[in-house]
């Protein structure tokens, strides 16, 4: 065998994902909060790139074959054909005036854009208007306060203390929870301040005096007992009683009947008062307000059909200055220069493709969704039908991983509420009598029904709900009813059966 030095030609073939591919792949995962954060680190980035209003809702039209290609752009255009012809390099002009009256504003989306544009609030547009009606409802004042825990219980301290004990009192508030419960170990709280223990214990004997009654507890049972004493309830009973939670959670009410020296009206009378104690007080002065879903696509009816949109309220639309453009190309002399503006427009271009690929898919993906969940959105989750990532992926001719980037954080508005895209996605359960399998979500449905009417001498158990689940057409384990019933958050049997002892008067 000779050992020399020779010259070899091999072919082979890879797959090689481009910066432009692994972009588009990026933003169909994205949410919308997400989304307008990227466009926001795009239009710093790129020069060349500028928000218009909002973005319209996708057309099969609006983008412009790329000369020297196949079309795209059509409906049945996938991402894939997009990505792989390298459709973002042309200099296309995206900038159409989507604000002209060529495109009717009849839709939830239109709705909703109006009511921004009119400076009112996102709920505006359910109450029929920009400034809203006097027969909606106000869903602002559901909101948290607008001051915090903190700030309240300091603004309290500061007109009942000074001096020390105000500083004392600082520290103490800082070291309480959301829930209004102080987390603080006193004596360290003590030695750190260089103060006597007595001060500091005499300093949050006065917070918890402060509004919400109960804040500065250190434990459940201080906290219902701050509340008791604060509408002069803490008789000898009822401190017995706050002081043994742990039998009453057990459900043994003739045992605390006894050490307690009440009859069964007065301990029910009793437990009847306690359940009107606060066991978190704090949360009543919440910090931030929960963050609104917004919805992606908007489900309505429209004859015997369903009408789908995207919401393009949320998301600026993006242009290409070109006028900017032709500025920087005829200043630049360098090669360096010109390549660099060269890039920032095939960036540019590529981006608004990319994002209009987005919300035909989105689109494409919902409608099949809804489609085959007609049932859910006319006569509820009772009809709700089993469904597979892969059985929308053969529809739609596009890959299972891509129906899952679509359906992640992507919500859906109908007029049953506001859902996320994989809610649709449930596994299946066999039917007893071996007609259509029903869907997983229907059936924790009927368990909570069923539940839900259950007598208080008549609780139902696992056994039972199966035995009736099966005379509904559900073939079910009992390990399974019993998973289904965990998840929707309801106790067993034997819990049940307390729970509903305790409320008897």
């Amino acid at each position: 065998m000779a050992l020399a030095p020779r010259l070899d030609l091999r072919q082979s073939q890879s797959l090689v994902m481009t910066p432009q591919l692994q972009q588009a792949i990026k933003l169909l995962a994205l949410s919308n909060l997400e989304l307008e954060a990227f466009i926001g680190g795009e239009l710093e980035r790129n020069p060349l790139l500028e928000a218009g209003d909002v973005v319209a809702q996708a057309t099969p039209d609006r983008p412009e074959p790329v000369e020297g290609a196949e079309p795209v752009s059509g409906p049945d255009a996938g991402a894939d054909m997009l990505m792989g012809r390298g459709a973002g390099e042309a200099d296309a002009p995206l900038d159409v005036d989507y604000g002209a009256e060529t495109f009717i504003d009849d839709g939830p989306g239109d709705a909703v854009t109006a009511a921004l544009a009119g400076g009112g609030s996102s709920s505006d547009w359910m109450s029929g208007g920009a400034g809203g009606s006097e027969e909606g409802p106000d869903f602002d004042s559901f909101a948290a306060p607008e001051i915090g825990l903190h700030e309240h219980l300091m603004q309290q301290a500061g007109a009942a203390l000074s001096g020390m004990p105000l500083v004392i009192a600082a520290q103490l508030i800082g070291q309480i929870d959301d829930a209004g419960y102080l987390e603080a170990n006193l004596l360290e709280t003590a030695y750190r301040l260089g103060v006597a223990l007595a001060d500091v214990e005499a300093v949050l004997a006065t917070i918890q005096t402060f509004d919400p009654a109960g804040v500065g507890a250190r434990s459940l049972a201080e906290c219902i007992a701050i509340q008791a004493r604060e509408v002069d309830r803490y008789d000898p009973a009822m401190a017995t009683l706050i002081d043994n939670l742990d039998l009453l959670a057990r459900g043994q009410i003739p045992h605390l009947r006894r050490i307690c020296g009440v009859d069964e009206e007065d301990m029910a009378d009793m437990i009847r008062e306690l359940r009107t104690y606060d066991p978190k007080p704090g949360l009543q002065y919440g910090g931030d307000r929960p963050a609104a879903v917004v919805p992606d696509v908007f489900v309505t009816p429209a004859g015997k059909g369903w009408s789908i949109e995207i919401n393009g309220a949320t998301l600026p639309r993006l242009l290409v200055n070109r006028r900017y453009h032709a500025q920087l190309s005829g200043g630049a002399r360098d090669k360096a220069a010109k390549a660099w503006i060269s890039d920032c427009m095939a960036s540019a271009n590529w981006l608004i493709k990319a994002l209009d690929q987005r919300q035909r898919t989105i689109l494409k993906v919902t409608e099949e969704i809804v489609r085959r969940q007609d049932g859910f959105f006319r006569h509820g989750v009772t009809h709700l039908r089993p469904l597979t990532l892969k059985a929308i992926a053969d529809e739609v001719n596009l890959h299972e991983s891509t129906i899952s980037r679509v359906t992640s954080n992507k919500y859906l508005s109908c007029p049953r509420g506001t859902f996320e895209l994989k809610y649709f996605f449930t596994s299946a359960i066999q039917s007893a009598d071996g007609g259509e399998a029903a869907s997983a979500e229907a059936v924790k449905s009927h368990i909570r029904q069923l539940i839900s009417e259950e007598k208080p001498d008549a609780i139902l158990s696992d056994d039972t709900l199966v035995d009736m689940l099966r005379q509904k057409g559900f073939d079910i384990a009992r390990r399974t009813v019993a998973k289904y019933r965990e998840a929707i958050g309801l106790g067993s049997s034997v819990q049940r059966r307390r729970q509903k002892a305790m409320l008897r008067p």
